[in-house]
């Protein structure tokens, strides 16, 4: 039975921090956030890494939306978020994130995350929650272009600090990112705590989409560089990603230098689990 969340319902939320402080696993080290400032919805991340010299826009929105979650019941499930980077962010400086509910109705919640370096806005979410109900459960069935089988070419993340999440791509792959599509799971167990789980796959959702977006026959982008504009997850099952999922995305169009590619995550018995677009520059 749907549950009414209220104001008076809020108080005393506890933050990510308190959640997650025994979990030892790398996703609840990333998304343990710290309440700063006099109210309730304001918190604090101190994990400010990134790919090269720019924040990693997949740790920005997982910590969004632990944020988001700390302010609703917790028998409320994220939903879907849709996010934009604002701002490229600095790798080393305090990561603020401003949470205002905009809404607490009998079966969801909607919240806007503004997250800030230095009193700066660099990324802004809305994400919704849902408290869930039964249903009809059906999905258009879908065969994965990589079978788990041929998935067979391990890829290490560059960045030493993502490595947290194993991915194996086709034999033939030869970038250093994973392309799409690939299989991957986390290296290391992940607790059964259902906002914990949507935070690892909104931080893998981020990977691979900018070059996944870029346009037929160009290899690199140009002086200007390609970046993550926006980015939508839409979260269908719940997932565990200690087991193997398959992320397959594909371009669909490319114009006024910004490219717009879907996709989709399933388990490996083909189960739909999340779908996810996202709209990247580049500048040829």
């Amino acid at each position: 039975m749907p549950v009414s969340v209220g104001v008076a319902a809020i108080v005393g939320r506890s933050s990510p921090r308190d959640r997650w402080s025994s979990m030892p696993s790398w996703i609840a080290r990333l998304v343990r956030l710290d309440r700063c400032g006099p109210g309730r919805h304001a918190f604090r991340a101190a994990n400010a890494q990134g790919a090269g010299p720019r924040l990693f826009g997949g740790l920005i929105a997982a910590q969004a939306l632990a944020a988001a979650g700390a302010t609703v019941d917790s028998g409320r499930l994220p939903q879907s978020l849709h996010a934009y980077f604002i701002k490229g962010g600095r790798v080393g400086v305090d990561v603020d994130y401003a949470v205002e509910p905009t809404r607490d109705g009998r079966s969801f919640n909607t919240r806007r995350v503004t997250a800030s370096q230095q009193g700066v806005p660099i990324f802004e979410m809305l994400a919704s929650f849902h408290s869930p109900e039964p249903g009809r459960d059906w999905q258009r069935p879908a065969v994965p272009r990589l079978a788990l089988a041929d998935a067979t070419t391990a890829i290490d993340l560059p960045e030493g600090w993502m490595n947290h999440v194993e991915t194996r791509v086709a034999a033939d792959a030869t970038s250093e990112w994973p392309v799409q599509p690939f299989w991957f799971r986390s290296r290391e167990p992940i607790e059964d705590d259902p906002l914990l789980r949507a935070c690892c796959l909104t931080f893998v959702s981020d990977l691979g989409m900018v070059s996944t977006a870029r346009p037929p026959g160009e290899r690199e982008p140009g002086p200007g560089g390609a970046a993550s504009l926006d980015h939508a997850l839409w979260l269908h099952r719940m997932i565990d990603p200690n087991q193997w999922h398959c992320y397959d995305a594909v371009g669909v169009s490319h114009s006024d230098a910004r490219g717009l590619a879907f996709g989709s995550i399933s388990d490996s018995a083909g189960v739909l689990v999340a779908s996810v677009a996202q709209e990247s520059l580049w500048r040829i």
